[in-house]
């Protein structure tokens, strides 16, 4: 008797997370400027505005991590909005008439992620 042909099935795993974290950093063309939490997170929240509108800029956004000196952030958006921010956030390019750009740093699902970077590993 021969043997039953072997079945296959596909499966696609789909990331349940609900949440994801971006480490991002604000880079302006002249020295100098300076924003405390509510500033950045007001010029999050615009980006997203004017590339998508009213009702796309009020997906949950928080700041979880700020640092004024060097202008950088971990960001927790709903995974939804992940795109959209971070379209909104490339598209960028001035705030209050001064040349600037985000640069996005790390992406992760898990928060744990952004605690360390590999590629700034230095080994003894």
């Amino acid at each position: 008797m021969p043997a039953p042909a072997a079945t296959y099935e596909r499966v696609v795993y789909k990331n349940p997370s609900e949440h994801h974290y971006m480490k991002v950093c604000l880079e302006f063309q002249d020295c100098g400027v300076g924003l405390n939490a509510a500033q950045f997170k007001q010029l999050l929240i615009s980006a997203v505005k004017d590339l998508f509108g009213e009702v796309d800029a009020a997906l949950p956004l928080d700041i979880l991590c700020y640092e004024e000196k060097t202008l950088s952030a971990i960001l927790r958006i709903c995974s939804s909005g992940l795109v959209k921010l971070w379209s909104s956030l490339t598209l960028l390019g001035s705030y209050k008439g001064k040349k600037c750009a985000f640069r996005v740093i790390q992406v992760s699902p898990f928060l744990l992620a952004l605690s360390g970077n590999s590629r700034e590993l230095v080994l003894d």
